[in-house]
C-alpha cells in the first residue's frame, strides 16, 4: 500500500475537502463521494485516495464540517434493504424466502443499533418498520 499519493494526482487538500463537503450537501454517500473524487476528480485531477491526499479520512472531514450523515451509511443501507424487503412480504406473504430474508435483516439492522446506540444514534433509538421509513425519508 502507497503512503504518499501519486505524483499526477497534485491537488490541494483544502480543494478536496471542499469538493467532498460540495457533495455531501447535495445528498451523496461517503461511499457515492469516495467513487465521485475517484472518477471525475477535483478540478479535473482524479483523486484515487482521499486519506493519501489529506491525511484525513473521508468521514472525518464531514465531522469536521458538520456535513456528516445523520445515520451511519451501513444501517442506512441494511435500512432501505429491510423496508423494501417488508414491503414486499407484505404484498407477497406466501414468499417465504424472503420472510426469512427479512427476518435475517431486521436481526443484523438490531444488532447495528445496539453497536451504535449511545454514540451515532439516540439512547431510545428502536427499530420498527415505521421509525425506518420515518428515517429514510
Amino acid at each position: 500500500m502507497a503512503d504518499d499519493p501519486p505524483e499526477w494526482s497534485d491537488v490541494d487538500a483544502e480543494a478536496i475537502e471542499e469538493r467532498v463537503v460540495e457533495l455531501a450537501e447535495q445528498g451523496h454517500s461517503p461511499s457515492e463521494i469516495g467513487l465521485k473524487l475517484r472518477d471525475e476528480g477535483v478540478a479535473g485531477t482524479p483523486i484515487p485516495d482521499v486519506k493519501l491526499a489529506t491525511d484525513k479520512k473521508l468521514t472525518e472531514i464531514l465531522e469536521e464540517h458538520d456535513a456528516d450523515p445523520e445515520i451511519p451509511e451501513d444501517l442506512r443501507n441494511l435500512l432501505e434493504r429491510a423496508v423494501r424487503l417488508y414491503e414486499h412480504v407484505d404484498r407477497n406473504p406466501q414468499d417465504f424466502p424472503n420472510k426469512r430474508a427479512l427476518q435475517n435483516t431486521e436481526s443484523k439492522v438490531r444488532r447495528l443499533v445496539n453497536y451504535y446506540r449511545g454514540d451515532e444514534l439516540p439512547e431510545d433509538f428502536t427499530y420498527t418498520y415505521e421509525k425506518a421509513k420515518d428515517v429514510l425519508e
